[in-house]
């Protein structure tokens, strides 16, 4: 019989709901059991939430900075478990979840050292006798709506800014996995957070949602996720007016211009694309290639591909795991067949793999396709790269912003100017020039247009839990 993993709730362990299966991606069977809660547990962990906020805000940042930094040094010394989990849960391969462990550390190491610099200000008067204060205070109570595909690290986004505001938070994770964050919760309790100061829920995503926003004593939601949940947080948002931080979906391009090392763009392009068996929302989604290399960069590009290892996560050396279930699956495969008859050739993979019931698809190259290819028109999370040519760099920075999204975007050139004035003229939150792994702890992280509101990481990530107050001092002379 699996055991059924407790929920941390106002200090303790419980198991108060009917039990959610958490599904082995790699083999489609059922692996370990976490317990749930009902809209009526959402409510008394938000306002159990609440009542721990005086304590927890009235603490200095360097006391709450302690906390964050206690909670690192806990995950740090279980890296190698927690690690093993998200691949078991998540279906990446085990050195690309050690990665995740690694960058929720210095994420927390990060915010615990922010949490001493929620800067004010003073402002000069302009009458005699006033003086003026401007000072940052925390939000409140935040829930976050953490992902499935970076199950540990996007929670964490969340999680170690606002509790080094001063913010109590109460977690949602994906309920496809759901162990990350039991994982993360036990950090906490070794880190012996006051009761309340977080709180880890699981279960009906329209329930705990709609307790979110309708809860007054719920200030800020915090969610990842797709752009059309986000139509419909924002929405629910309006019924209390509350604060919004949301990452939303992308569709990111990548453009090889004809001065780029062919090599090391192609080595990035592997990267952008095929991270998390393509399942990112800053993934390259559509990878555009000067028409003069465009032939070389396909040959290198797809040699790069078929050498991608694919398998269970947890063995050694592979590149490639599952997707994340089997909706996903036919939905990638349907994709792939749209493009076909858009066009597209393939030029590898193109079909699932292996004959286990785990959730694989072959890393698959396309060119060819159509503009109007599913593939090219919205996010796709899954291991497909379709590769198109341009001619000028005007054209390709119109097709390159021709977009509902704005998340992030690529671009290799070894020209200065032309990198200045392409990242410039990008329509994106994050872009990385000759690099596809842009996202690191002190700098902002989040979206333009569709993608989102709001930004993560940086300081602007402590500033999106803060509220800013004018305090106006008269009768000083």
């Amino acid at each position: 019989m699996t055991e059924i993993r407790p929920l941390y709730l106002n200090g303790q362990w419980q198991t108060p709901g009917k039990p959610l299966d958490v599904i082995n991606p790699s083999t489609g069977e059922v692996f370990a059991q976490v317990a749930t809660v009902d809209r009526a547990g959402v409510k008394q962990a938000i306002d159990d939430a609440q009542a721990a906020w005086p304590g927890w805000r009235s603490l200095t940042g360097k006391q709450r900075g302690i906390y964050l930094r206690n909670i690192a040094d806990s995950i740090e010394r279980r890296a190698n478990e927690i690690a093993k989990v998200i691949t078991l849960e998540n279906g990446k391969p085990l050195a690309q979840s050690r990665g995740e462990v690694g960058m929720s550390v210095d994420h927390l190491q990060w915010f615990a050292e922010e949490a001493k610099r929620t800067y004010g200000r003073v402002v000069p008067n302009q009458l005699p006798g006033k003086r003026h204060l401007v000072i940052k205070q925390p939000v409140g109570v935040v829930g976050a709506i953490a992902p499935w595909n970076f199950p540990l690290v996007l929670a964490l986004r969340k999680v170690a800014p606002a509790l080094a505001a001063g913010c109590p938070v109460v977690l949602k994770p994906a309920s496809a996995t759901p162990l990350s964050s039991v994982l993360l919760a036990e950090a906490i309790h070794e880190a012996e957070l006051p009761a309340g100061v977080f709180q880890l829920v699981v279960g009906n995503a329209k329930e705990i949602g709609e307790e979110m926003f309708s809860n007054s004593n719920c200030r800020k939601v915090t969610f990842t996720g797709s752009t059309a949940v986000g139509h419909h947080l924002i929405k629910q948002s309006a019924e209390n007016v509350t604060k919004l931080s949301l990452e939303l979906g992308g569709n990111a391009p990548l453009i090889v211009f004809e001065d780029a090392d062919i090599d090391l763009a192609a080595e990035g392009a592997i990267i952008a694309k095929f991270r998390n068996t393509g399942q990112s929302c800053i993934a390259a989604n559509r990878i555009y290639v000067h028409q003069s290399i465009f032939d070389q960069f396909v040959a290198a590009f797809v040699e790069k591909a078929k050498a991608l290892k694919i398998g269970d996560g947890l063995s050694e050396g592979v590149d490639i795991g599952p997707l994340v279930d089997e909706a996903s699956l036919k939905a990638a495969i349907a994709n792939i067949e749209d493009a076909k008859k858009q066009g597209a050739e393939i030029r590898c993979g193109g079909k699932r793999w292996g004959d286990s019931q785990g959730f694989f698809l072959e890393p698959t190259v396309l060119t060819g396709a159509s503009e109007n290819a599913c593939c090219l028109r919205e996010e796709v999370f899954a291991p497909i790269a379709p590769v198109l040519s341009f001619e000028t760099e005007e054209e390709v920075i119109a097709k390159a912003n021709d977009t509902q999204y704005g998340l992030a975007a690529y671009l290799f050139t070894q020209n200065l100017a032309r990198a200045w004035r392409v990242a410039e003229a990008l329509e994106a939150g994050t872009v990385g020039v000759n690099d596809t792994v842009p996202a690191t702890s002190q700098c902002p992280f989040g979206g333009m247009k569709q993608s989102g509101l709001g930004r993560e990481l940086g300081i602007e990530g402590m500033d999106a839990y803060l509220e800013t107050k004018h305090i106006s001092f008269a009768g000083i002379e």
